[in-house]
């Protein structure tokens, strides 16, 4: 697959093929259908693997989260479980400064899960309705810009990746989890059957959701591999891109530097 070809994004059922806002749409209306149960299946779909994986990610970003003063946003933030990870290790690093901290998504049925966790544990963290193609923030406004599953739902990964790295000011970083394809054959063979007939029915059985998670099989094998990836990030105006395999490829955690 060439740069060029992982220009196209998200491609949802019932959406117009090539059409990104009818993509877009679709990816908005899915997301806001398993809402209200989507942490439960997060956790029992990936056998408690989602924790690790974001964890991951938050320890990878500590260079930032140590500042005195830094500016961090969590786009594609679901139900806010990334945001409040990076704001506790946040606590924990530097007790004595606030970050700045926003959390974004374009669904609002998954924005006010977000709110309801942010209120129980007491945390002050803007949230904001918005598609992350289009930020309604100023160039250079940000140090750390995380999205934890979220990029492979964008409706165009070139632009996503420009976008973000507009909002980066100099010397900032961009982390992306997301999945991919194990790297062992053994391991791709057992995954696959996993992912390609256990997940979709376990998870649109639980979700009530018909073809949520067959999206999820569907988008993660059309979505670009890891070194398309770091290729994309770095067309877009990055000056370093690392990859970082997790649990076997399964899940990738990309570092990308302004």
């Amino acid at each position: 697959m060439s740069v060029d070809q992982t220009v196209r994004g998200a491609a949802p059922g019932g959406a117009e093929p090539g059409n990104e806002a009818d993509s877009a749409r679709a990816v908005r209306e899915m997301f806001g259908r398993v809402a209200p149960r989507y942490d439960l299946l997060n956790h029992l779909l990936s056998g408690q693997l989602d924790r690790y994986w974001r964890r991951c990610l938050v320890r990878a970003v500590w260079p930032w989260l140590s500042r005195q003063h830094v500016r961090v946003a969590d786009f594609c933030c679901g139900t806010g479980d990334l945001a409040l990870a990076l704001w506790r290790e946040r606590e924990r690093l530097q007790p004595a400064g606030e970050p700045a901290l926003l959390a974004s998504d374009f669904s609002r049925p998954m924005l006010q899960r977000a709110a309801q966790k942010m209120l129980k544990a007491d945390l002050r963290c803007p949230l904001l309705e918005a598609d992350a193609l289009r930020m309604p923030l100023s160039d250079g406004c940000l140090d750390l810009i995380a999205v934890a599953y979220g990029f492979r739902n964008l409706a165009n990964y070139r632009a996503g990746a420009e976008e973000f790295a507009r909002l980066l000011a100099p010397h900032g970083c961009l982390a992306i989890l997301e999945f991919s394809q194990p790297t062992s054959r053994l391991w791709r063979s057992v995954f696959n059957v996993y992912f390609k007939y256990a997940l979709p029915r376990l998870g649109e059985a639980i979700s009530r959701s018909g073809g949520a998670y067959s999206y999820l099989q569907q988008s993660v094998a059309r979505f670009p591999d890891p070194e398309e990836v770091c290729r994309l990030l770095a067309s877009a105006g990055f000056a370093r891109v690392e990859s970082h395999s997790l649990t076997g490829g399964v899940s990738v955690l990309y570092l990308a530097y302004r």
